[in-house]
């Protein structure tokens, strides 16, 4: 994430930089080596911040005041409910559980929590846990569902040890809307679309069917250093030569060297952690749906505990750290280009930034489910069609979609407008004569 002159430099604790070979890295068998040697290859990465549950490491996670397992989210809220004895409770918020809200303009090297680590690419997604009340065992697909209940005792277990498949990570952003809310702001925003809407889709059109899912997003803290240069013009003079047709507007201007630097601090830069939700390949579907209804509340994010996903769908984060860095870096560029922005006002014919260099001091990443509500529709087309999302956001309501419409309505209302305004031009030509 910086130029060829300025090599990145990844220092701080919990680096990819800094983690030792995996086992079968070395080209040799890690049990042939002596204890001490064996004992390092073979130990888990390093990890800067440890948010693992350690206290729902066994699958159950317990009503504080009777022990039932049975344990719900409360929808509208960010507390948890009992459904035996309705006792209710709130998850600690993971900023304030790890200090992760605090400390950005000291940040150096990569760190990364302990639900952000990388993925093991031999690690199941099928998790089975013997249930401790009558013995049978209980497994859980953690490429879709995060709790499942035992089928003779009726206890309720959660995925939430922190697994090297990406699937648990380290916090969850608890929806607020309802699904009553969500189907109505859905139709709302169809409906308002429905005279351009394709005939199929306004016949198959069923709001009720939109999920609750939770979407895998990386949190970022960074502290990062740009440097841009370029070209800035200021027009002294303009007139035109030629006559009729021929004629021709010049201008003069004169050219400067423009260089800005800025040093500045991003805290809580939501980035996609799922690779077909990160494809934003217009073509194929409308994954910029979902982009367009941040921004999520990542503040009031709790601890993770996979009650909070009872009922509802989730995806699993399949990007690791190094794949996104990329993906940091165009946004800290745009977030800088947006900075200097204000500082060349003067320049009125733009500035042509030509060179840009990104140093990345520190950066800290942690692992979160966000949740939206969706619905989407598949379009018959060639190359396998279209994915139409229309998604609204769990916290806050914001709404946005996709609707495929009928091109030749599109077609004959541009068409009316077009000899609407070519009446006027006349009738102002047979005025104005």
């Amino acid at each position: 994430m910086s130029d060829a002159n300025n090599p990145p430099k990844f220092t701080g604790p919990g680096s990819p930089r800094d983690v030792p070979p995996r086992p079968g890295e070395l080209g040799v068998d890690p049990y042939s080596l002596p204890p001490p040697v064996r004992d390092e290859l073979l130990k888990p990465d390093p990890v800067a911040i440890d948010t693992a549950a350690k206290e729902l490491k066994d699958g159950l996670n317990r009503c504080p005041q009777c022990g039932a397992t049975d344990i719900r989210p409360k929808l509208g809220g960010d507390l948890l409910v009992c459904a035996y004895c309705r006792h209710e409770w709130q998850g600690k918020r993971v900023e304030e559980e790890f200090g992760l809200g605090e400390g950005q303009d000291q940040l150096e090297g990569t760190i990364i929590a302990s639900g952000a680590r990388d993925i093991a690419a031999d690690e199941a997604v099928l998790r089975t846990y013997k249930c401790t009340g009558c013995g049978a065992e209980v497994t859980i697909n953690t490429e879709s569902a995060m709790t499942a209940r035992c089928h003779w005792c009726r206890n309720v277990f959660g995925v939430n040890e922190q697994v090297a498949n990406g699937a648990v990570p380290d916090a969850v952003l608890p929806f607020h809307i309802k699904k009553d809310d969500a189907v109505a702001r859905i139709r709302q925003f169809v409906d308002k679309r429905r005279f351009f809407a394709l005939k199929a889709f306004k016949e198959e059109f069923t709001p009720e069917n939109v999920i609750a899912v939770y979407l895998p997003y990386m949190i970022v803290d960074g502290k990062a250093s740009v440097d841009v240069a370029g070209k800035g013009e200021i027009e002294t003079r303009r007139y035109t030569r030629g006559e009729g047709n021929n004629k021709k507007t010049y201008y003069d201007a004169d050219v400067y060297q423009v260089d800005r630097h800025v040093d500045f601090t991003v805290d809580d830069l939501p980035l996609e952690s799922s690779r077909e939700r990160a494809n934003l390949d217009t073509n194929s579907n409308t994954n910029n749906i979902i982009n367009a209804i941040q921004p999520f509340d990542t503040k009031n994010a709790v601890k993770w505990n996979a009650s909070y996903l009872r009922g509802c769908s989730s995806e699993k984060r399949d990007l690791d750290v190094e794949h996104m860095k990329p993906r940091l870096a165009d946004q800290l560029l745009s977030i800088a280009r947006a900075r200097v922005e204000s500082s060349v006002n003067r320049y009125g014919r733009g500035v042509r930034w030509e060179q840009e260099g990104l140093k990345v001091h520190g950066s800290r990443w942690v692992a979160m489910y966000l949740p939206v509500w969706l619905y989407s529709y598949h379009q018959p087309g060639g190359g396998g069609g279209l994915l139409h999302y229309i998604a609204v956001n769990g916290r806050t309501g914001e709404t946005m979609g996709s609707v495929p419409v009928q091109k030749w309505k599109l077609f004959l209302v541009s068409l009316t407008a077009g000899t609407f305004l070519e009446g006027i031009v006349l009738w102002f030509m047979a005025v104005t004569s």
